[in-house]
This record gives C-alpha cells, sequence and structure tokens, in this order.
C-alpha cells in the first residue's frame, strides 16, 4: 500500500515541499531509503522503528521503500522522521487519517517524543503558499513557526498524539500568531560609561544613522573594542521584515533561542582572527552561511583586523559592495544574505604605538609598512569612516559626569533613520549606505561651493570613485542627522575627515 505525506527541506535560507511517498509490499523485510538521503536521513529507520514500537504500535515486517521527492536534490537532517512514521503508518493502514492535509516535520526519539528542529521558520514561510490546512512542528519549535501569518501551526510532543490528531481522535489548538518585536536594548553596555572619545562617539553615530561600515586606529587600550561592543545600544530596532530575515538565517543554523519567535535585537558577531574562509563567507559540502551572514542587519566586528588570513579579508569585499554572499559547488548554488555594518580595529604599527603621546613606536619602518600592507586598497575603499582613536587622557578617566547615555544618541539615530526609510522607500533600501550610484545622482547634490570642496580634496588625496562616492553618503547622513534636506559644507568637511587612512597618504 503506498501513502504520502507532505514535508519541507531547506535549499540556502529558503524551503521547498518534499512528498514522503511510503510504499509497504510482499517481500523479505526491509527498509530502504531513496532520494538522495544523506547519513542522518539513512539513520531515521531505526529511530522509526524504536518510536512506532514505543508508541504502541506495530511495525511491519515486509519490504518497505521511502522515497523523497523531488530525488534529484540531496536531503540532510533529521526533519523527515516524523513525516516517514507517519507515512509508514498510514501504508500498514495503522493510521485513517480525518482527510484534512498536513504538512509535518520532527525528529523522534526512541521513545516517540518529538524533538526540535533546524530551520522551522523557513519551512513555516514556504509552507503558507503550500495549499495545506496546517504545519504540524516539534513542541520547542512551535514558537518558532507561530510569526507566520496566515499558517495555522501545531506543537506535538509525541508521536501518538500527531496519530491521534490526524485520526481525528484529538484535539490540538493552532500555536497563537506572534508577529511582535518587542525592542531590546540591554543597559548593560552604554556610552555613558565611556570616558573621553568625543569623537570616535560622534563618528560611531554617523556610522549607526546611515549603516556605515568604519574603522578604528588606535594603540592599545584606548578603548576601540569597548566602544564597538556598544554599538548595538545606539542602533535603530528591527523591522519585522528584517528581524524574520535574520532570524531564519538562525534557524537554520540552530541558533535560534528556545524563548524566542524573533530575533528583536540586531546580531553583534565578533569571530576570531583565526576563523576560516567558510567560518567567515560560508561553505560546505550543503553550503551554509558564515559570520557575515549570521551578522546579516546587524554589526560584524573585527578586532585586530590585520590578524585576519589576507584571503579571508579579501572574501569581504564583495557581500561589502552587493550585500549578499553565493557560494558555489559542483551541484548547486546558494545565495545569502549579507547586509552588515562592518566595524574594525586595528594598531597603527606591530607594536600599536606610532603616533602614541607617551610611548616611543619601536618599528621599523619596513616592518609598519608590511604590517598595514595586509589590508588591501579596495577592502578600504569600502570602509566608509577610518577614525584615529587617540589615548584617553587622565582628566577624562578621572571625570565624575557621565557621557551622554545609548538612549539619547538612539533617539537621534532613529530620527536620522526615519528620514531615510522614507526617502528611499520606493527603493526598498532602509538606509545611506545602501545606496547606489543612481540614488547617490538623486539624492546627493552638492551646491558649487561644496562641489569645488570635493574637486580639490579629491585631486590632493587621489580619492578613488568609490572613496569619492561613500564620502558623499557619509555627508547624506550627517545632513540627516541635522535635519537638513541639503548637504551643506560642513556636512562634507565632516565626512572628509573620516578618511583617516586617505589623508596619512599625503
Amino acid at each position: 500500500m503506498l501513502a504520502k505525506v507532505l514535508s519541507g527541506a531547506l535549499l540556502g535560507i529558503d524551503a521547498y515541499p518534499v512528498d514522503v511517498e511510503v510504499d509497504i509490499a510482499q517481500g523479505l523485510p526491509q527498509f530502504a531509503t531513496v532520494g538522495l538521503p544523506e547519513g542522518a536521513v539513512k539513520e531515521s529507520k531505526d529511530r522509526i522503528k524504536s518510536a512506532i514500537k514505543n508508541s504502541g504500535y506495530d511495525f511491519p515486517t515486509r519490504r518497505i521503500t521511502v522515497n523523497l521527492a523531488p530525488a534529484d536534490i540531496r536531503k540532510e537532517g533529521t526533519a523527515f522522521d516524523l513525516p516517514m512514521a507517519v507515512g509508514l503508518l498510514q501504508a500498514s493502514g495503522v493510521l485513517k487519517t480525518n482527510g484534512k492535509r498536513y504538512a509535518m516535520i520532527g525528529e523522534l526519539s526512541l521513545d516517540g517524543c518529538v524533538k526540535p528542529v533546524r530551520g522551522t521558520l523557513p519551512i513555516a514561510v514556504a509552507a503558507r503558499g503550500w495549499g495545506i490546512d496546517g504545519l504540524i512542528v516539534p513542541a520547542g519549535n512551535a514558537r518558532e513557526g507561530s510569526v507566520v501569518e496566515g499558517l495555522s501551526v501545531y506543537g506535538v510532543e509525541t508521536l501518538g498524539e500527531v496519530i491521534d490528531f490526524l485520526a481525528g481522535e484529538r484535539q490540538l489548538s493552532p500555536v497563537a500568531t506572534s508577529t511582535a518585536i518587542a525592542p531590546c536594548h540591554s543597559g548593560e553596555e552604554d556610552f555613558a560609561e565611556v570616558s573621553g572619545q568625543q569623537h570616535v562617539k560622534r563618528a560611531m553615530e554617523v556610522a549607526a544613522a546611515g549603516g556605515h561600515n568604519l574603522l578604528m586606529i588606535g594603540p592599545p587600550g584606548s578603548g576601540k573594542t569597548m566602544l564597538a561592543r556598544r554599538l548595538p545600544s545606539i542602533l535603530p530596532p528591527m523591522q519585522f521584515s528584517e528581524a524574520l530575515e535574520t532570524t531564519k538565517i538562525h534557524s537554520i543554523l540552530g541558533l535560534l533561542p528556545k524563548e524566542d519567535a524573533l530575533i528583536n535585537t540586531r546580531p553583534f558577531r565578533a569571530p576570531h582572527h583565526s576563523i576560516s574562509d567558510a567560518g567567515m563567507i560560508g561553505g560546505g559540502t550543503v553550503p551554509r552561511p558564515g559570520e557575515v551572514s549570521l551578522s546579516h542587519n546587524g554589526v560584524l566586528f573585527l578586532d585586530e583586523l590585520p590578524e585576519f588570513k589576507k584571503n579571508v579579508l579579501e572574501l569581504l569585499r564583495q557581500p561589502l559592495e552587493d550585500r549578499f554572499v553565493t557560494i558555489s559547488r559542483a551541484a548547486m548554488a546558494l545565495t545569502f544574505p549579507a547586509s552588515v555594518m562592518l566595524v574594525a580595529a586595528m594598531n597603527p604599527c606591530p607594536c600599536g604605538f606610532r603616533g602614541d603621546s607617551l610611548r616611543e613606536c619601536s618599528c621599523t619602518a619596513v616592518l609598519s609598512q608590511r604590517y598595514n600592507s595586509r589590508l588591501s586598497g579596495p577592502l578600504l575603499d569600502r570602509i566608509d569612516l577610518h577614525i584615529e582613536v587617540p589615548r584617553v587622557a587622565h582628566k577624562d578617566l578621572s571625570a565624575q559626569q557621565q557621557s551622554e547615555p545609548s538612549a539619547a544618541i538612539r533617539q537621534r539615530v532613529e530620527m536620522a533613520r526615519d528620514r531615510q526609510r522614507e526617502r528611499l522607500a520606493p527603493f526598498e533600501l532602509q538606509c545611506n549606505a545602501q545606496m547606489h550610484s543612481r540614488h547617490i545622482r538623486q539624492f546627493c547634490p552638492v551646491d558649487a561651493e561644496g562641489d569645488r570642496l570635493m574637486e580639490m580634496v579629491t585631486d590632493r588625496l587621489g580619492f578613488s570613485a568609490r572613496s569619492y562616492a561613500r564620502i558623499l553618503k557619509v555627508a547624506r547622513t550627517i545632513a540627516d542627522l541635522a535635519g537638513s534636506d541639503a548637504i551643506e559644507r560642513t556636512h562634507l568637511s565632516e565626512a572628509i575627515q573620516y578618511r583617516a587612512l586617505d589623508r596619512q597618504t599625503v
């Protein structure tokens, strides 16, 4: 007898339907799984057999064939355990369904319990368009699936509960849909705790307001890492579309907190400088997102930037420009979103004290040149703001008065972001950093005085076309913070000051 059960599988950050076809025929006892199953899928036959028996049902001792269609895409993971067990009981005549059509995912333990799986949210988003009566998921994934409006999601804890529900012998209530995003700004890290460094805080405010990339250069102990870790406290709350896309990425890697239906804070990822290419960009036989995608709609912080492998840093050039990563393999090519704010920190030289007011630099010119050459010009071009972070003076460290708190800075950032979203809404862009050339020409015009200033500094400093465009985008953000519709000379002057590494070439 043949039975079909609908399930789903992941392909990148999206999902596609999988028909789990179970056929039970006469012959020697055998359990064969076809449809390009990987190891965890092949091993499911032992979990299913024990789960069915321990749930009080008879396991058929005949020839069993399970096909996972479409059969030309490789299947992995344990989410097919539940639909395979249900299909097997249907094919053996044990289960008579109530006529409704459900999709289902879930891993089975040996005692018949349904355990959580990865990727519930992407599957739920896709299942909304499959014309089904509901999606059955493990109880541990029910909140995650409930984010999708227009889809009934049922959380289950055991195989027996699923069988009774499909047979009409048990009533289950769909999980209440929850799409609310509660802004969460931790009070543990606040800019009020940072002494001095007012010009750096201003630069970080500009970066946060426009979503710009930022590089901090300064001696050890000047507060670069401390400042970077407080950047999320001034970022604006996530829009629902941003939260949904970010949650999907974390869901497929199993990194979504159990108590959260949606990620409500912008990600802050700080990988170690020993990270590999695949760890940063993503990869694997079946490609998985890397750190740059896990930072999507948030911050990717690279401390001690020159210590990262040069090939790893060069791989960042394309996602910083295009805001997505495409990973190609022989069997497939998958695209992952990567719209991030890159925040990096580095010392000015190997010893860290070049230009320091108190300690003398011990590095030779050749050593310093070799150190700085680890960062290529094209990569630095893609970083909008280069900020020098000097040693903090004693009077600032001993000051009793606290600095401006993050809440006050965030209020200005949110006002600037609102202006940008209103202006860029027709192009489906969120902030100034996402503008392309046609948007820059439309929204970043400068007057004659500003044009003369840009001509002077471009000829003197030898800015590339990319650096020129990024100065205009930063100036647009500074104007937004000031509430100005036009880019003035003062806005351009401040934006130019944020190109410290370009100024050093003169």
